[in-house]
């Protein structure tokens, strides 16, 4: 029987993110198979889906002259201008279809706000505008939270630092995730989580 306070929570499994998407991640759709495994042994499973205007503010498209992967500055800070992806209604947004879906009990959309972006499923990017994640979670009972899904490095990292600081006891599956790793982005991330006390396991 799945512990009645702990959730599972995957992390934009799409189309864009797997090999031959717009922002692929090597080996994205290796993950599936394990992440399918393990969504039985949890009481409550989240989905979340990055879900982008075509307007948004991250995509380098929508800043002249900007290089895809170059930084620019937002008003919360600085902030990677990403090829174009996962937009909304795109089959690129679409979740991978290996992905078991029907055992999601809620499913999170996030970037969808055009000026700011959102790699945490807790929090834009502002790090303070809330996705409502954690009161559904609360409500739900869940106090222990097991991270997986893509990238390791960007909205896994992000989500996992916000749960913790948000009290949540976090542990993220590292080999139901992978990385982009842009710039040494990864070893930094994984820096980070165990500072803040996530455990990393697999």
């Amino acid at each position: 029987m799945p512990a009645s306070d702990t959730a599972l929570i995957v992390i934009d499994v799409q189309t864009d993110f797997c090999p031959g998407g717009a922002l692929a991640v090597a080996e994205g759709d290796a993950i599936i198979p394990i992440l399918n495994a393990m969504m039985p042994d949890f009481a409550a499973v989240i989905l979340t889906q990055d879900w982008h205007p075509a307007s948004h503010s991250s995509f380098a498209a929508n800043h002249p002259g900007a290089a895809p992967f170059s930084l620019t500055d937002m008003p919360y800070g600085p902030q990677v201008l990403w090829p174009t992806h996962c937009v909304q209604g795109t089959q690129g947004a679409a979740f991978h279809p290996a992905l078991h879906t029907g055992r999601a009990d809620m499913i999170l959309r996030k970037g969808f706000r055009p000026q700011i972006d959102s790699y945490s499923a807790f929090f834009e990017n502002d790090r303070t505008t809330p996705t409502g994640l954690e009161g559904y979670l609360r409500e739900r009972g869940a106090s222990r939270l097991v991270l997986a899904g893509l990238a390791t490095d960007f909205c896994v990292a992000y989500s996992a630092l916000d749960a913790a600081r948000l009290g949540f006891a976090v542990t993220v599956r590292l080999d139901a995730c992978r990385a982009i790793d842009l710039a040494g982005s990864l070893a930094a991330a994984l820096t980070q989580m165990r500072a803040a006390g996530v455990v990393l396991e697999g």
